[in-house]
């Protein structure tokens, strides 16, 4: 019997320069690089992981990071925005770290909790907000562990049919709990109280690029699941992918009707490389491109986990 998800798992974007991807979120945001792989459809690209000490479901931002990627231009169909956690006395501390970085932040309120937006070096729209968290600090040498980012809130989007899009969230386990004047919030009651906002004001197109958030995951408890998820999508007409084996999770793909790409993914115990001091200083790849590393990493752009230290 299916059961509704436990909330978010993690959120992809496309980056540009992966070094630069690389320092923002971790020697500014403080989130720990936890593992590097290749984008398995394009192997020649770098898939970047950052979370908590271990990568838990709820801690993860991913980035797909082209070099030469056009610049993302945010409207509908797409994620408008990804919201991060912070806890309630860490707004100072925030606003003068980001400040401090060259980053410019906008402090304001939505639906009573305090949010300090700002952009990434892509222009990916950013949210640091208080309130209900997972309570997934990423403790790291660059920010104090009191200050930590808990883990992902949730994100905006903008759909060209919210209200099938809202369905969805509905089939998900997300209730509707606060409107406000052209968004509509939607939160699971358990698991991780994640969010999801729709914007319902008119917007253009978007485009897909650096900058630009290409799909949000939500958990599930195992394959068995999964594949029960996907025989209830197929029977409501969704597009559906198959069941793709991603090394450390199984994953499923649906686009609803309204444009917005939403993944389920296997909950598992972290995706961090272990018994690594720099899980992100190592390449990692599945068993089937083992046979090919040289070549790969032959292509691929040098990337330093460390630049200062180098430079020394």
């Amino acid at each position: 019997m299916l059961s509704d998800t436990p909330g978010i798992h993690h959120v992809s974007a496309i980056a540009s320069d992966p070094q630069r991807n690389v320092e923002f979120y971790t020697d500014v945001l403080g989130l720990t690089f936890v593992r590097r792989t290749v984008n398995f459809e394009d192997i020649f690209t770098y898939h970047l992981y950052y979370g908590d000490e271990r990568g838990l479901p709820g801690s993860v931002l991913t980035f797909f990071a082209y070099p030469r990627e056009v610049e993302g231009r945010a409207g509908k169909p797409g994620i408008h925005s990804v919201s991060l956690s912070i806890p309630e006395d860490a707004v100072d501390y925030w606003v003068q770290r980001l400040e401090t970085h060259g980053v410019d932040v906008e402090e304001t309120t939505k639906f009573d909790e305090t949010v300090v937006a700002f952009r990434d070096p892509d222009g990916m729209e950013v949210e640091l907000v208080t309130g209900p968290s997972p309570d997934l600090p990423a403790a790291s040498d660059a920010v104090p562990e009191e200050n930590a980012i808990r883990g992902v809130r949730g994100v905006s989007l903008q759909s060209r049919s919210p209200y099938v899009t809202a369905s969805l969230l509905d089939t998900f386990g997300f209730d509707l709990v606060a409107e406000a004047e052209d968004v509509a919030r939607y939160r699971l009651g358990d698991g991780r109280r994640s969010t999801v906002d729709i914007l319902t004001h008119d917007a253009p197109y978007g485009r897909e690029g650096a900058g630009s958030i290409h799909h949000v995951a939500f958990g599930v408890a195992d394959e068995a699941e999964l594949h029960e998820w996907r025989e209830l999508l197929l029977e409501r007409d969704f597009d559906v992918s198959r069941v793709k084996d991603r090394q450390f999770m199984h994953s499923l793909y649906v686009r609803d009707p309204g444009g917005i790409l939403f993944e389920l993914a296997t909950e598992r115990e972290g995706v961090r490389v272990g018994d690594v001091a720099e899980p992100g200083s190592v390449l990692t790849l599945p068993p089937w491109l083992e046979a090919d590393r040289e070549m790969i990493e032959a292509q691929l752009p040098p990337l330093s986990t460390n630049p200062e230290a180098e430079e020394r």
